[in-house]
């Protein structure tokens, strides 16, 4: 007669062969416009091509894209401590600010919020990855230099992985973008899916 034992790793196995639900840990995308796909077809969003990578690396994550059109970091703030708790993400990915920049909104307030975020997260148990974003020059030097900063500011305190700016590589290539000139099409979402995934993928690696 088979033991306990036996049985259970039987049982694991079998769900491991199913898909891997077993040992599934989730990535918690919390972003804004740019991670929710806005004006594309969902699968053609970085956080569906982010699943699909995860999915061909062989890593036991999924993916879990709560992201917002027109969030900004005050409403990603309050919404955040329901999300840890319903999804206990081993990684939250928090892509928010560019809302707060186009609004004029203080780059201390926006910091503030992120660094309510940072916090959250760490607290329930998972690690973060912050993804920062730029503002155009119109906005003017002073404003675009404190907004900038404020994301480096908030990797180096919180010792958090950074990307420096989401759109990193063809920001100036106004064919990647649609009409309205903020969001990227369908052919940059790769672009962006790599840029992240040099400081994701060490969180979901070690």
């Amino acid at each position: 007669m088979p033991t306990l034992k036996t049985i259970l790793h039987a049982a694991l196995v079998s769900l491991v062969l199913a898909g891997g639900t077993a040992w599934a840990n989730t990535v918690l995308v919390w972003g804004d416009s740019l991670s929710a796909g806005y004006g594309l077809q969902i699968q053609q969003a970085w956080p569906s091509l982010l699943e699909k990578r995860i999915a061909d690396t062989k890593l036991p994550h999924k993916v879990v894209n709560a992201s917002i059109s027109g969030e900004t970091t005050s409403g990603g703030r309050s919404r955040l401590p329901a999300a840890l708790q319903a999804h206990k993400p081993a990684v939250v990915v928090i892509e928010l600010g560019a809302n707060d920049g186009l609004r004029g909104l203080p780059p201390k307030l926006m910091a503030a919020n992120l660094q309510a975020m940072i916090d959250a997260s760490r607290q329930a148990g998972a690690k973060v990855l912050l993804v920062g974003m730029r503002m155009p020059p119109n906005y003017g030097p002073d404003y675009t230099s404190s907004f900038e900063n404020a994301f480096k500011d908030l990797a180096r305190s919180n010792k958090i992985r950074l990307v420096p700016f989401m759109m990193e590589g063809f920001a100036d290539k106004r064919q990647l973008f649609q009409q309205d000139g903020i969001h990227p099409v369908a052919d940059a979402q790769p672009i962006i899916l790599d840029t992240i995934w040099r400081e994701l993928a060490p969180l979901l690696r070690r």
